[in-house]
């Protein structure tokens, strides 16, 4: 692709042309897909994950490419080596929390440094997950041992509306928790429960 037909490319790109658009996936997609395989590896739904993901992403930043930054190619590798970051660190986060959730459903009464360390990740984790009040109303009561009548006067609140955010919040964890020590076959759509 010569400058002359990057630049209309782009052009089209940034005030959302559908011709250009597609232009523009015939030209890089099997590019991106290549570029990103040699990376991933031969997972296909992963590869195909990135892409879109890839793709997506650029639809949403077109209006603020600029030519004199670089060529398109340049622009779209930039993007895809983002969801491959963030893929990674997605799959990393599953890979430990998997690794914790066998180290729970194994017995959580381990004095193992590593599966301790797994656990509280896990924890950590599941936190990440569940709605922020109930994450700092947990952690509050749980990690740093703040009685329910301190949390109340804290907030400004009663002591029952603690108990019972506290309920909420542990039953949600729980849940989360739950769904995480599931095995994957039943997780997965059509698996038996």
């Amino acid at each position: 692709m010569d400058a002359t037909e990057e630049r209309t490319l782009a052009l089209g790109l940034r005030d959302g042309s559908p011709d250009a658009w597609r232009a523009f996936y015939n030209a890089f997609a099997e590019r991106v897909w290549r570029s990103v395989a040699r990376l991933i590896g031969a997972s296909q739904n992963d590869i195909a994950d990135v892409v879109q993901e890839t793709f997506i992403a650029a639809a949403r930043s077109a209006r603020g490419y600029d030519e004199n930054r670089g060529a398109l190619w340049n622009w779209l590798w930039g993007i895809a080596r983002r969801q491959l970051a963030l893929h990674f660190r997605k799959q990393n986060q599953q890979d430990r929390l998997k690794r914790a959730a066998q180290v729970l459903a194994n017995g959580a009464t381990t004095t193992e440094p590593h599966e301790a360390k797994e656990l509280a990740e896990f924890v950590r984790a599941i936190l990440t997950e569940i709605p922020e009040d109930y994450a700092d109303a947990l952690t509050a009561r749980y990690l740093d041992d703040v009685s329910v009548g301190q949390m109340a006067m804290n907030e400004r609140s009663t002591e029952t509306a603690i108990r019972s955010r506290l309920a909420r919040a542990r039953s949600t964890f729980r849940e989360r928790y739950e769904q995480h020590m599931q095995p994957v076959s039943s997780k997965a759509p059509g698996g038996s429960p």
